[in-house]
């Protein structure tokens, strides 16, 4: 049998592509921005994760130069072996101070750091337990360690205290949940995940790629944001959202972090970040310590953004964060309305199964504290005008 034979079968791709419907890869022409110029045309960037807008601070954009003279490209190797610069380690040294935590780590990648999180501490003979709208990382993560992996229902701490009650007593158990869904918007309840894991001795670790330079004390993240900040165990974040550069961190006690970078093997086999991406995510760090009003500005014109909605009567997911997602309901449906926003301007982020539930597809937007009210006014307009008959 031909192994290839399913990508004969894998059409799904073309004929969206027939019916000028397909979403994926629009080219950039210019910085990511708030406006940048993608295939030719003007647009207002309302689809970025760059939710501090440092992709085009100079001070960073002349921190990644700079390493890049200094150290050259690459690292040409593993943490373990060549590939440890001494920044790799001031960078831990002040991340971990910025989050209050004892132990940082650098992955080189978000994804690549959930998967050698919860590959290492979830064992074979351990149990994992998911809320139902967690990251793909996280899930591929938990196939990664062999562990059980039981799910609850998005937000449901009912159903979250009824799968802990499935665990036998002497298996170790983790919960994990992002802190901010990357998807909806939403915040996870970590009070009552916190109650229930010191309850039936569970850890916790949360996935704060969306957390990290949004909510929290001066952008701290989510258990910061609840005061629960020694009630989580274990951390996870990125470098590609707020920190406007590539990789991803662990941050934890000095015990949890230490057999971490001992046991993970997506962590010992793969090469170190490069010098311009350390530099970069180490400056961006230093400015949000600087400037903490910059999640606040974030906070201010993502509710802009949700009154304006209103205002047009446009229906969003309601949230305290600034990815606002719009009902679009039907996946057709959806691409038609994400091309119409592209061709006037606007480009967002259409969002479809298995990132939503049937019939809940969205149209995703983002928001950066560099956005301005008149773009935004611009951008909603556009958008409402695009769903003026829409659901």
């Amino acid at each position: 049998m031909d192994i290839f034979a399913k990508c004969d079968k894998f059409t799904k791709p073309n004929e969206l592509r027939e019916m000028r419907l397909y979403p994926y890869g629009h080219a950039l022409e210019s910085r990511q921005d708030v406006e940048v110029m993608m295939e030719g045309k003007r647009r207002i960037m309302l689809g970025s994760n760059n939710y501090l807008g440092l992709t085009t601070n100079q001070e960073i954009i002349e921190a990644g130069i700079h390493a890049f003279e200094k150290f050259g490209s690459g690292c040409s190797g593993s943490r373990y072996l060549n590939g440890t610069l001494e920044m790799h380690l001031e960078l831990e040294a002040e991340l971990a101070k910025f989050l209050r935590k004892e132990y940082a780590l650098i992955f080189s990648t978000g994804f690549q750091t959930n998967l050698g999180i919860i590959s290492s501490i979830v064992g074979p003979h351990d149990y994992v337990i998911c809320d139902r709208e967690n990251h793909a990382s996280i899930y591929d993560g938990c196939k990664l360690s062999y562990g059980k992996m039981l799910r609850f229902l998005h937000a449901d701490m009912e159903d979250l205290e009824r799968q802990l009650q499935k665990v036998p007593e002497n298996r170790g158990c983790l919960i994990i949940t992002d802190g901010v869904f990357s998807m909806g918007g939403d915040i996870a309840n970590l009070p009552e995940i916190c109650r229930l894991a010191k309850k039936y001795g569970a850890g916790v670790m949360v996935d704060d790629a969306h957390g990290l330079g949004v909510i929290g004390e001066g952008g701290r993240g989510t258990a910061s944001y609840f005061g629960l900040e020694d009630q989580v165990d274990i951390y996870m974040g990125t470098f590609s959202k707020s920190l406007a550069s590539l990789g991803g961190y662990c941050a934890t006690s000095a015990r949890i972090g230490d057999y971490i970078k001992h046991t993970s093997r997506p962590f010992i086999f793969s090469a170190s970040i490069t010098p311009a991406s350390c530099a970069t995510a180490l400056a961006a760090l230093r400015y949000l310590e600087a400037h903490p009003e910059l999640p606040v500005r974030l906070s201010e014109i993502s509710a802009y953004a949700r009154k304006r909605f209103h205002e047009k009567g446009v229906r969003i997911i309601e949230a305290e964060t600034p990815i606002v997602p719009i009902y679009t309901y039907d996946p057709i449906n959806t691409l038609k309305k994400s091309m119409e926003a592209y061709d006037a301007g606007v480009y967002v982020n259409p969002v479809l199964p298995p990132a939503c539930a049937e019939g809940e597809c969205l149209l995703r937007t983002s928001y950066m504290a560099t956005h301005t009210k008149p773009l935004i006014d611009e951008a909603t307009d556009i958008l409402a005008e695009v769903l003026k008959n829409d659901g």
